[in-house]
């Protein structure tokens, strides 16, 4: 009896609450968002920066925190997650992704695969691959585009696995750090990770006023 309440997982999970998510799944639920989120057009909307995060912040012992993560072990979920939900939204992408993409009525995701194409185009296929993991939404189009446009394999392949290694472990042991430094941090965790947010969209504010920007006179932004 104690066995199945204690592996019960909870009726209501809020999917955009980080906290919510790690205390129904644990590590194995870090796995699942990520691929979801890197790997599934539909994921875009999933919170990979907070959840990261907010993971690493619940591996520091002790607290008052809902739930108590092993380090090693969300590391190795968040990474497995990450690069293969790239890997597969790559693959996706070669056998159709722009055909998915016109068929999607989401303004994000549109918006999403322009910054994605414009960073392919700007940076050359190895660092927009590395800088899209850190771009909420560009994070997700930004794989199956690499696979429609024919990017090759190899350089995603090796690209991929760089970028989402920098993202997974820093977040994670950013988060780890902050908790380990100041203490009882789990009583301001919503600040915390309301934060974490804001700087991940710091990226998409920018880009958006560049593009506000003033215009050349063939209408492009200086």
């Amino acid at each position: 009896m104690a066995l199945s309440a204690h592996m019960a997982v909870p009726q209501a999970v809020n999917l955009l609450d980080a906290g919510s998510l790690l205390s129904a799944f644990g590590a194995l639920g870090i796995a699942v968002v990520l691929f979801a989120e890197t790997g599934l057009l539909v994921g875009f909307f999933l919170p990979g920066d907070s959840l990261l995060f907010t993971a690493g912040l619940l591996c520091v012992p002790g607290g008052h925190r809902p739930v108590h993560l092993s380090l090693p072990q969300v590391l190795a979920f968040a990474a497995v997650g990450a690069l293969l939900g790239a890997q597969v939204g790559y693959l996706i992408g070669r056998r159709g992704g722009r055909a998915l993409l016109a068929r999607s009525r989401s303004r994000k995701l549109h918006e999403g695969a322009e910054r994605a194409e414009e960073l392919l185009h700007r940076y050359g296929h190895g660092k927009a691959v590395v800088l899209a993991r850190f771009v909420p939404v560009v994070r997700t189009v930004l794989n199956p585009l690499a696979g429609a446009l024919g990017v090759p394999a190899r350089v995603f392949t090796v690209w991929q696995v760089v970028g989402g290694l920098l993202w997974t472990v820093g977040l994670v042991l950013a988060g780890y750090a902050l908790g380990s430094s100041v203490p009882d941090v789990d009583r301001y965790l919503l600040p915390v990770v309301v934060l974490v947010v804001l700087v991940s969209l710091t990226p998409v504010a920018v880009e958006m006023i560049r593009r506000r920007g003033p215009r050349t006179p063939d209408g492009s932004a200086r």
